[in-house]
């Protein structure tokens, strides 16, 4: 975003989030690697708690509480063909059997879940590599229920924005065709493209999958043979943007996404790193990509904590927007070569206009993301802060006694 002139002669501050002017400067590559920054690695938001499998037998009519426990222990319940036990969790999709007979319970699913992972060049986005090539998936966390799906991939030498979430349908979604999510790249190419050839790229060429054509295009600039160019495009087959290039006689010496829909790659995220998106997030991302089912509240979201956040920076408790909400919103800034409607019986006409789609980063609205990484930002401020006052300097307090942690806990085994 870029800064905003008021009358008060006050500038806003940009966004914190990755521009593709930041990626021509070179600013890019410097807050990738930033030392006070975010962490590399960080833990996800609690997990929601998996019902107790004694709770779900007497919820079916089963039994009390009690009774159901006696039955677990005498080892008349099966979980997934195995022996359960008291105190045992289940969760959704586990298969039990009361005498050997299946009993159809319902297990609410876990709400989904999506990390934003800024992925460097050299890395593959599967899970076996017959090469045993660096995986994007060794870098993931844990997840206790499910796995990472990724929504769409990168190649091998294509770095930047790469989503993942544990709800298959929801990764469907975010790419099915349909919906024309637009995916923004930044493109280096080895010679300046010509007139001729962006119009060729507007229009669409053919290539051996299909057709192919891009959203818009605008220049970069750029040094000696080495020239950038912003691209965007609604789908994300296998190395399309590299192979459109390559059609016009271009070969691309390095491709970044910056974008995916409406989520930008935030600010000092360094290559290897993800930041999880909090509940207002996904439901925007969701609502982006056609999801009619609102998302349920569960105790891996801080409401208070999202809602302080959201204060502190002026903004109302609901979701943020994900575009404008009027044309003058926007930034003025340097036009694009966009691609027109075709009119009857006529071709693709060239007109330098503004897309047909609003650009998430020039809008003092906000974008995906912001208040996940928002909130990461202050938890690691937070925690600089208590280290320069003392409370945490090699386990011992700097100065005074150590604050009190709250009550001891008993020994184990005791309540």
């Amino acid at each position: 975003m870029h800064p905003e002139n008021h009358d008060d002669g006050a500038t806003l501050p940009h966004e914190p989030v990755i521009e593709f002017a930041d990626v021509v400067s070179g600013e890019f590559d410097v807050e990738a690697t930033r030392e006070d920054d975010l962490p590399s690695k960080r833990v996800l938001l609690p997990q929601p708690e998996s019902p107790k499998l004694h709770k779900v037998l007497a919820q079916s009519g089963m039994g009390s509480r009690i009774e159901m426990e006696k039955l677990i222990a005498e080892g008349h319940v099966l979980v997934n063909n195995e022996p359960a036990h008291v105190g045992q969790r289940v969760q959704f999709g586990d298969q039990i059997k009361v005498n050997g007979k299946q009993l159809k319970v319902r297990i609410a699913p876990p709400p989904p879940r999506v990390i934003a992972y800024h992925k460097p060049a050299g890395e593959v986005v599967t899970n076996d590599d017959p090469q045993n090539r660096p995986t994007v998936f060794r870098r993931l966390p844990r997840l206790y229920q499910g796995k990472w799906q990724s929504v769409g991939r990168l190649d091998l030498n294509t770095e930047g924005l790469l989503l993942f979430t544990s709800s298959g349908e929801l990764a469907n979604q975010l790419m099915h065709p349909r919906f024309g999510l637009q995916r923004e790249y930044a493109v280096r190419s080895l010679g300046k493209l010509s007139m001729e050839q962006k119009q060729q790229l507007i229009d669409g060429i053919q290539l051996d999958d299909g057709p192919a054509q891009f959203g818009s295009i605008e220049e970069g600039g750029g040094e000696g043979s080495n020239c950038w160019y912003r691209v965007t495009i609604s789908e994300g087959r296998n190395r399309e943007v590299r192979r459109m290039f390559e059609a016009v006689g271009h070969a691309v010496s390095r491709l970044i996404r910056i974008r995916y829909g409406a989520m930008v790659l935030p600010r000092g995220l360094k290559r290897g790193a993800f930041v999880e998106l909090g509940e207002r997030d996904i439901r925007a991302l969701m609502e982006a990509a056609g999801a009619q089912a609102p998302l349920e509240s569960g105790p891996a979201h801080n409401h208070r904590t999202e809602r302080a956040s959201s204060r502190r920076r002026g903004n109302s408790v609901g979701p943020r927007p994900s575009y404008p909400r009027a044309p003058e919103e926007r930034n003025t800034g340097p036009e694009r070569l966009v691609r027109t409607e075709r009119k009857r019986g006529g071709k693709n006409t060239q007109a330098p206009v503004r897309d047909a789609q609003p650009d998430p980063m020039k809008t003092s609205v906000g974008y995906i993301g912001a208040d996940s990484f928002d909130m990461e930002r202050q938890r690691k401020q937070a925690g600089q802060r208590a280290f320069k006052a003392g409370l945490v300097r090699g386990g011992k307090p700097a100065t005074g006694p150590r604050p009190p942690l709250g009550p001891k806990r008993g020994a184990r085994g005791s309540r």
